[in-house]
């Protein structure tokens, strides 16, 4: 089997049979780094097998900050992500690296599959994303109850934005739960990243569902990064 390279270079998000969700960041420096290091990817997979029926998907995120490439795959068990290090990450980095030295690998974290989505907006229910929104949210220990509940104060700040503070452009957010228990990603898809940045400026005053959410008990931290679909892989017939 081959790679085959998806037009719209996204995930589908709630495939049949995933298990593990890794989801790691790059720092590279530049947008044309960027763009070199999505390539040497691609031609990196493309001139090899696929390495193992288990790997579903694999896709990689642009930064709008002109730095960082995410990357979500999308696997059976962990234990396939392991065996895959064992016997094809290496060649594969090496390639990339010879191309584009000096790629920082600053962290990977497994996820479960998604445990919630949310639609945003009913306007732009079908829409193909544009832009992902990553909002990871850490908490001071690990507790797969607080992840839930504070997933829950989310998609309930999001229903008390529907009648004053519409998401024009937002697709939806799908909430993933670090295997740890000390953090959620929520992968948010918009139309475009403006859209998201319209919405975020109408913030203030917080509501009081919002602040339940940004001082929910146990949150040391969130962080919000901007992304563009760069590339998206997955083994062919």
């Amino acid at each position: 089997m081959n790679a085959v390279v998806h037009p719209d270079a996204r995930p589908d998000l709630y495939r049949p049979g995933v298990g593990r969700v890794l989801v790691s960041t790059w720092s590279v420096g530049t947008p044309e780094r960027q763009r070199a290091a999505v390539e040497a990817v691609r031609k990196a997979w493309e001139s090899r097998p696929w390495p193992d029926p288990r790997l579903l998907s694999y896709t990689i995120y642009a930064g709008t900050d002109g730095d960082t490439l995410l990357h979500y795959s999308q696997w059976t068990a962990w234990e396939a992500y392991l065996d895959f290090v064992a016997g094809h990450r290496d060649d594969r980095n090496g390639e990339i690296d010879a191309a584009v030295p000096g790629i920082r690998r600053i962290e990977l974290r497994p996820y479960a599959p998604p445990f919630r989505s949310v639609a945003l907006s009913g306007e732009a229910a079908g829409a193909v994303p544009g832009a992902l929104v990553a909002v990871e949210a850490d908490f001071e220990g690990p507790d797969p109850e607080r992840q839930r509940a504070w997933v829950e104060a989310v998609a309930a700040a999001l229903a008390d934005d529907e009648g004053h503070r519409p998401a024009a452009g937002g697709i939806g957010a799908h909430f993933h739960l670090s295997v740890d228990g000390t953090r959620v990603l929520n992968h948010s898809e918009w139309v475009r990243e403006e859209d998201h940045a319209a919405w975020q400026a109408e913030d203030a005053p917080l509501s009081e569902a919002w602040r339940a959410v940004h001082l929910h008990p146990g949150l040391v931290g969130s962080r919000v990064r901007a992304y563009a679909p760069a590339l998206s892989l997955s083994a062919g017939a």
